[in-house]
């Protein structure tokens, strides 16, 4: 029997996933809860599912991957999650911080079915448009490291940095240092264009190579 755990805002949401869920003979609902980080950390900790089937609502790529992000750094052991999007431009980050499966909020239950199934058995599943906007965001070139990384990145981007690493958000981060949203999204954009990252998650993982963070 393969444990999901269902995560979305709308209550309506989650009432129909656990519905799709209940109809397969394989599946066990093992709960139900909200998408806020620390909800959705202590759920999975306590009912250890074998996949999280995430159903997002909002279209802030930014958010999602912040989750994504904040789940992998608290969580030992991440289950597959399984995510219900319109925000496809969150592909490839996504894929890079565990996600097994992404379809359309419009997916059918036969579809829905067969991507959590496919997920707990390590197989990905793609949406043919998630297919599509990965193939777009990749990078056509390699990207290489700055020269000097240690010279490249300012002091505050430095601790803009770590506390990326610790799963903050911009809006955490600007209350922590006392400076506006706006300042953070500029350092953190400056951040990954200095270490030629894609992602705040590959940004992390590159500073910490570089011996610019420690995790």
């Amino acid at each position: 029997m393969t444990r999901v755990l269902v995560a979305a805002d709308s209550a309506i949401a989650r009432a129909g996933l656990e519905s799709i869920l209940l109809s397969h003979a394989d599946f066990t609902l093992v709960g139900s809860v909200g998408t806020q980080p620390t909800a959705l950390q202590q759920q999975i900790e306590t009912y250890a599912p074998d996949v999280v089937l995430l159903d997002w609502d909002r279209v802030e790529d930014e958010a999602i991957s912040e989750l994504l992000f904040a789940l992998g750094m608290e969580v030992l052991e991440l289950p597959a999650i399984a995510i219900l999007t319109d925000s496809l431009n969150s592909t490839s980050q996504a894929l890079r911080l565990g996600v097994r499966a992404i379809l359309p909020r419009s997916a059918t239950k036969s579809e829905i079915i067969a991507a959590v199934a496919a997920a707990a058995t390590g197989l990905f599943v793609l949406h043919p448009d998630a297919v599509e906007t990965l193939q777009t965001t990749l990078p056509s070139t390699p990207r290489t490291l700055p020269a000097s990384p240690l010279q490249a990145l300012t002091p505050r981007e430095i601790e803009v940095l770590g506390m990326l690493a610790e799963g903050m958000g911009n809006k955490t981060i600007a209350r922590q240092l006392g400076i506006s949203e706006h300042t953070v999204k500029f350092h953190v954009a400056s951040i990954l264009s200095k270490l030629n990252a894609s992602s705040r998650t590959e940004a992390v993982t590159l500073g910490a190579r570089l011996g610019l963070i420690m995790l």
